[in-house]
């Protein structure tokens, strides 16, 4: 670490960023503190630097500070924050300040929020499941520890509550497990629903609440899911936590990556985009994983809004070639009256096979999830036919298809907002789904596992 060196030379305030002249020895994302005359002390962080000028942006903004009236005092680092269990059960800001009454954080030592992707030379494999409590997640598109699986949505649809519920009572099972929430550009609202509704998870010393809401300052937002993922990364690798990091919403964080480089003066990509996105959303998402001789895991559940609900636009784009799948919510599922709306054929955890099947969850797991998938798509071709020629000329079998999407939708997909549903209760569901189809045409399925569970009846 550097000596911290003070300069008083503040040539010019522009919108939220301050410019100091004559500065030595201060880099990029230097943290840094601004000392007004009044006494009042604000941070920020160092965004460019040209020969003796450095270009600070204030998290707390520049209202009331101007040219010649501040000090600036670099502190010849990158921001750190302290990491330990001292973070379990606290309630804070975006930039890690406690907002709940309690005493500032300590921990054992202090960590960079930069950190870095997870070396693959060190990594196991993802393994076991990480349990949601929700059906549709839980049966066929199975999150798995040391796993990054977004969810992605459109706006208006409940996303958030459905990250809120996921991070209240997932599980893996009675090991040590612990959950990071890192809430982005949220309305004052929505910060207070999740607020409530993970009080209980936070009661029991198993949750960190990060909340930056949408007045806050862009780059607060940018340090947000980074002070997680540090704060996680600790949990895990150091104290041997499974931990789950959900992530709301990253579109609101890349447009906060947009303003900065904007401000920076940087050339823009793609829908003005900076053309670094992709590496900075991979330099979020690679820090999740399992590391070799180490107990703990750190899995990501990002969040995020398709704008206008292009698939192809560059935030969910570029989040779809680093991740391992994705949780899609329709909505048409949405019109249905159905909660969480997932749309499953549009769904898919690629490593679902690592956590899931005999000795993970229960030995019909994976068979069950293709042939639900399976029927799905055969009634949606039925649908699709009903549509052109009407449904009272589709077969006997086409019918039974069209009513077992119905029951796939109100058995297993639909649940209530504050339902923890098991993982037997939820094959038990699926099972009676399929119990609607004749037995021929439950093809995924070995003769054992029918002659098991197949009969009316049978859990």
């Amino acid at each position: 670490m550097l000596e911290a060196v003070e300069y008083t030379d503040v040539a010019q305030v522009r919108g939220p960023l301050l410019v100091a002249r004559g500065v030595q020895g201060v880099g990029w994302d230097f943290s840094a503190q601004i000392r007004l005359d009044s006494g009042e002390v604000r941070h920020g962080v160092v965004l460019e630097v040209d020969r003796d000028l450095a270009v600070v942006q204030l998290l707390e903004g520049t209202e009331g500070v101007r040219p010649g009236g501040a000090t600036v005092r670099f502190a010849g680092e990158t921001l750190h924050v302290p990491v330990g269990a001292g973070w379990l059960g606290r309630v804070c800001n975006g930039r890690g300040e406690p907002v709940d009454g309690g005493p500032p954080i300590l921990g054992t030592r202090r960590a960079a929020v930069g950190g870095h992707p997870l070396n693959p030379t060190h990594r196991d494999p993802p393994a076991e499941p990480v349990l949601t409590g929700v059906s549709a997640i839980d049966a066929l598109t199975t999150l798995v520890r040391g796993q990054k699986l977004p969810i992605f949505s459109l706006a208006g649809l409940p996303h958030l509550e459905l990250a809120t519920q996921v991070a209240a009572q997932a599980t893996t099972g009675g090991e040590p497990f612990a959950v990071v929430f890192a809430g982005m550009g949220l309305p004052h609202l929505d910060a207070a629903a999740v607020r409530d509704a993970l009080e209980e998870r936070s009661a029991a010393g198993e949750l960190v609440l990060l909340l930056n809401t949408a007045d806050d300052p862009v780059v607060e937002r940018i340090l947000t899911p980074r002070i997680a993922l540090t704060v996680a990364e600790h949990l895990a690798f150091e104290l041997g936590r499974h931990v789950l990091v959900v992530m709301a919403d990253m579109t609101a964080y890349a447009e906060a990556v947009r303003e900065v480089s904007a401000a920076r003066g940087e050339i823009p990509g793609r829908r003005a985009y900076p053309g670094y996105l992709y590496s900075d959303l991979a330099s979020l998402y690679e820090r999740c994983g399992r590391v070799r001789w180490r107990p703990g895991s750190v899995t990501v559940l990002p969040v995020l809004t398709m704008p206008a609900g292009d698939i192809t636009h560059p935030v969910p784009d570029l989040t779809g070639y680093i991740t391992e799948g994705q949780v899609v919510l329709s909505a048409e599922v949405q019109a249905a009256g159905v909660y969480p709306p997932v749309e499953p054929l549009s769904s898919l955890s690629r490593l679902m096979r690592k956590g899931a099947g005999p000795g993970r969850t229960r030995e019909d797991h994976l068979d069950v999830a293709a042939q639900v998938l399976a029927s799905l798509a055969r009634a949606r071709q039925a649908r699709e036919l009903a549509d052109l020629v009407g449904e009272e000329a589709l077969s006997g079998t086409d019918r039974l298809y069209v009513a077992f999407e119905q029951e796939v939708r109100r058995r297993l997909l639909d649940q209530r907002r504050d339902e923890a549903r098991s993982l037997e209760e939820t094959l038990d569901r699926a099972w009676q789904a399929l119990r609607v189809l004749p037995r021929r045409e439950l093809t995924m399925l070995p003769a054992g596992v029918l002659d098991a569970r197949y009969a009316p009846g049978t859990g």
